[in-house]
């Protein structure tokens, strides 16, 4: 056998192996996205967007976060596990978890965003985050963890509404893992103003609140919850639907209209907003 045939045949063998790989990292995913064997309804957002809740059958528990459990800055609702955006006396509240490594949830948050800020800075709603790792659970890594503490030094520097959302416009493909860089997550501090000090830094490489995301991971993987993400409004599911209604910009504005009915705005600070 000449040498050429031998590295032909060498790399024809990697190549098999690499698209073995692959094929088991898809059904992985596609076991992910199924919840008590059955899969959510897919879902077609605005812009033609379709979705899936990815399933949190396959999620595992944090762990690994020793020491005493460090709530960023500001967070409230039960245990201390929600970050709020909006004003805190907004009529309606949009209760949110979502995971930043979950492709579906930055599909949800890609739409919906500019609706969000819109009532979030009449004062119609205010939206609690609640941050759940469950794609390193179905996945392996670490990038869940990483970007939720790190977006928890957002919040302790008063930048979690734009590091939540850069991190969402910068999201990487959910096998890559790419999240788990301490130093990728720094990088994209960089694109808000004001965040990219040596405490947001600090803060993210010592995994300042590692143990608070352990506890919030911890909250939603016992919650009953099907997957991420998970959208109640006013505590009533309306993600993928609301009764009979999907859910989508339009229909949103208008459920919040309808919960708001005779109820005032509430005052929005520079800070909410």
């Amino acid at each position: 056998m000449s040498e050429k045939t031998r590295v032909a045949r060498s790399s024809a063998r990697e190549r098999i192996q690499q698209e073995r790989a692959a094929e088991k990292a898809r059904e992985k995913r596609r076991r992910g996205f199924a919840v008590g064997g059955v899969a959510l309804a897919v879902l077609a957002l605005a812009g033609g967007i379709g979705v899936l809740a990815a399933g949190a059958g396959k999620d595992k528990p944090a762990g690994g976060a020793a020491g005493p459990v460090s709530a960023p800055t500001g967070a409230g609702g039960k245990d201390g596990l929600a970050i709020r955006v909006g004003a805190a006396d907004a009529p309606s509240t949009l209760t949110v978890w979502e995971d930043f490594r979950c492709p579906i949830c930055g599909q949800f948050e890609n739409v919906f965003r500019g609706t969000f800020h819109q009532l979030e800075n009449s004062g119609k709603l205010k939206v609690e985050y609640h941050l759940a790792t469950i794609i390193d659970g179905n996945m392996g890594g670490t990038g869940s963890v990483r970007a939720a503490n790190a977006a928890a030094c957002a919040q302790d520097a008063g930048r979690f509404a734009q590091y939540h959302d850069a991190l969402y416009e910068n999201q990487p493909e959910e096998t890559s893992d790419a999240f788990g860089k301490n130093s990728r997550l720094i990088q994209i501090a960089g694109k808000v103003d004001g965040l990219s000090t040596p405490r947001f830094k600090s803060c993210v490489e010592k995994g300042a609140h590692d143990a608070w995301v352990s506890k919030s991971a911890d909250a939603f993987r016992t919650g009953g919850f099907a997957g991420t993400p998970t959208v109640l409004l006013n505590g009533k599911p309306v993600f993928p639907k609301k009764g009979d209604e999907n859910i989508s910009p339009a229909n949103l504005k208008k459920w919040v209209a309808e919960a708001n009915r005779g109820k005032q705005p509430g005052k929005v600070s520079a800070s909410a907003s």
